[in-house]
């Protein structure tokens, strides 16, 4: 009786791995081996920077908000507190968008916290 192969699941999990490497260079992409290290690789830094994002964006509100306050005489922390101590819950991101777009509107805010 002849050996029988997986040629046909094979060949399907080749081509997924093949696809998915498209657009790299070289044997990356026509490699079987090395196209599919290539893409566990992407794919792990993929899921490892969706959280990253999340911690860099906030990193970013928080120096704009810094660097709008200090303008205003105050520093990050005390401008923080101070919006705790009115009860504005109002996020980083809203915060740093105001900041950039709408200075007459951050303004106000600094001043209500400096009042406090």
């Amino acid at each position: 009786m002849p050996r029988a192969t997986n040629n046909v699941a094979a060949k399907r999990r080749h081509k997924k791995f093949l696809k998915a490497a498209k657009g790299n260079f070289g044997g990356r992409h026509r490699l079987y081996r090395t196209a599919r290290e290539t893409v566990m690789r992407g794919l792990y830094y993929s899921y490892r920077d969706r959280r990253n994002k999340k911690r860099e964006f906030r990193r970013l509100w928080i120096l704009r908000i810094n660097a709008a306050v200090r303008l205003y005489g105050l520093s990050y922390s005390r401008f923080i507190d101070g919006l705790k101590k009115l009860g504005v819950s109002l996020d980083r991101k809203v915060l740093a968008d105001l900041a950039v777009r709408d200075n007459d509107g951050f303004k106000k805010i600094v001043e209500a916290v400096k009042s406090v």
